[in-house]
C-alpha cells in the first residue's frame, strides 16, 4: 500500500497536522515554495502539467532527503533544474531516434517550409543549448534567483568556479542569441 504525503489530515472537516515533525516541515515548505517552483519548471520545459510534475517530483525527493538538507529552497531548485536536464535529454534522444526509423526523412511538420528558425530561437532554447557543466548554475542563478553561494553548494563547486561558468555561459549565451538575430 502507497502511503500519500499530505501532512495535513482532515478529520471533521478540520485540517490537522501530521503527527511525523519531517511531514509538518516539508509541509511548511511546500506552502512556502511550491507555487514559484512549479511555475519555474514550466517555463522551462514549455508545459504547466510538466512543471507541477518536476515540483511535485522535486518535493518527493525533499520528503527522503530532509535531514542532509541544510536550506530546502536551493536543494528544490537544484533537484528540479536536474529533473529538467533530463527531460530535455530524454526529448532529445527520443528526437533521435524518431529521425533513425524516419530514415532520417524529415518529420512532417518538418517538411513544409516554415519561419526562419534563427528568428524563434528562445533564451530558452539557447540555455538548453548550453554544455550541462553551464546550463545548472544558469537555471539556478538566473532563472531560481539562488546567489552565487547558494549555486556553488547546490552543484557541489567553489563560488569562484561558479562564478566562472555564469561568465562562461554569458558569452556563449551572447555569441549563440547574437547570431540568432
Amino acid at each position: 500500500m502507497t502511503a500519500v504525503l499530505t501532512p495535513a489530515r482532515a478529520i471533521g472537516g478540520h485540517v490537522q497536522r501530521s503527527a511525523d515533525p519531517v511531514e509538518g516541515a516539508v509541509h511548511d515548505v511546500f506552502v512556502a515554495h511550491y507555487p514559484r517552483l512549479a511555475g519555474w519548471a514550466a517555463h522551462l520545459v514549455g508545459d504547466r502539467d510538466l512543471g507541477h510534475d518536476v515540483a511535485t517530483e522535486a518535493f518527493t525527493r525533499l520528503l527522503s532527503h530532509w535531514h542532509t538538507v541544510d536550506d530546502p529552497r536551493p536543494w528544490l531548485y537544484a533537484t528540479a533544474g536536474n529533473i529538467v536536464r533530463d527531460h530535455w535529454r530524454k526529448r532529445g534522444r527520443e528526437a533521435s531516434a524518431y529521425e533513425r526509423f524516419q530514415g532520417g526523412q524529415p518529420r512532417p511538420e518538418e517538411a513544409s517550409p516554415g519561419p526562419d528558425q534563427a528568428q524563434l530561437l528562445s533564451v530558452r532554447e539557447a540555455v538548453e543549448g548550453l554544455p550541462d557543466r553551464l546550463r545548472l548554475p544558469v537555471l539556478l542563478y538566473y532563472f531560481a534567483d539562488l546567489s552565487v553561494a547558494e549555486v556553488a553548494r547546490q552543484v557541489g563547486r567553489s563560488e569562484g568556479a561558479v562564478k566562472r561558468d555564469l561568465y562562461d555561459a554569458r558569452a556563449r549565451l551572447a555569441t549563440t542569441l547574437e547570431e540568432a538575430r
